[in-house]
């Protein structure tokens, strides 16, 4: 009567071999036998070798031993302190350098850069300008009195709110990548358009806004300059465009965020400012 096709688990195969091996069997005797019974379900003739010879040292037990995975790799602290030190000296200094100079890998490197000294690199952020001291003790002073006065009133803060400040901006602005996104069909033709630049012409814009949205939008005249008349009379603006949108505003005071410009920081400005009621 032919054997039933039976499936033995990988323990159960190695109890089969140990059985046969305290028989006095040989490796290939034990995998003749297995394979006369077990076809092509049985253990390869490498795994039976394997598994005699550790029966012939001693070790009897057919359960898998434990893995201990990826060895942690050793770091020399010299090494570590080394690493830092140059890291220090040069804040963009690349990593396979530091592995050519110390003659270590690149992965060894990586390793203590990131998980034992805990550091990455990291990109300048821009900044609109380099400021100087006073500049700098400006805008402290600016930021604390802004503060005080959230303090004093947070929750009207941001209806009091009201701020502006000039862009650029370009006759021609062509199209981002996402922008020109469409849905099509699996299989229909990707969409396409001309290679476009922005236009070399471009003008000031100037844009007040507050929470609710914008209040006044307002273009330079092409070869005009921003002097401080010019800014006055864009005051005089905002404040009708103020009053036309949100009636009763300038009346409950309003608090007027703007750069440090020489145009904007003229007497002929704090004058308006008193004459708009609009406080910094």
């Amino acid at each position: 009567m032919a054997a039933p096709d039976v499936e033995f688990t990988m323990k159960e195969s190695r109890e089969v071999m140990k059985f046969l091996f305290l028989k006095g069997k040989s490796a290939k005797e034990i995998y003749d036998d297995m394979l006369v019974t077990l076809d092509e379900n049985g253990p390869s003739s490498s795994t039976v070798k394997n598994w005699v010879a550790r029966f012939k040292t001693g070790y009897f037990s057919t359960e898998d031993e434990d893995c201990p995975g990826r060895p942690l790799l050793f770091t020399v602290p010299e090494k570590m302190d080394i690493i830092h030190t140059m890291i220090l000296v040069d804040r963009r200094i690349a990593a396979e350098k530091i592995a050519e100079i110390l003659e270590i890998s690149r992965e060894r490197v990586g390793l203590i850069i990131c998980h034992v000294l805990v550091t990455k690199k990291l990109s300048a952020k821009c900044t609109p300008k380099c400021l100087n001291a006073d500049l700098k003790r400006y805008r402290v002073v600016a930021s604390w009195a802004i503060l005080e006065h959230f303090r004093w009133n947070t929750a009207g803060f941001l209806a009091e709110l009201v701020t502006m400040d000039e862009t650029w901006i370009h006759l021609h602005d062509p199209e981002t990548k996402e922008q020109s996104e469409e849905w099509r069909h699996s299989g229909s033709p990707c969409p396409k358009k001309f290679r476009t630049q922005m236009s070399a012409s471009k003008v000031i814009a100037s844009v007040f806004w507050d929470k609710d949205g914008t209040l006044l939008v307002d273009y330079l005249e092409k070869g005009a300059t921003i002097t401080a008349s010019y800014y006055t009379s864009l005051l005089d603006k905002a404040k009708q465009a103020l009053v036309s949108k949100w009636w009763g505003k300038l009346s409950q005071g309003v608090l007027f965020l703007q750069d440090n410009a020489s145009s904007h920081t003229a007497e002929i400005i704090s004058r308006s400012w008193m004459i708009c009621i609009l406080k910094c």
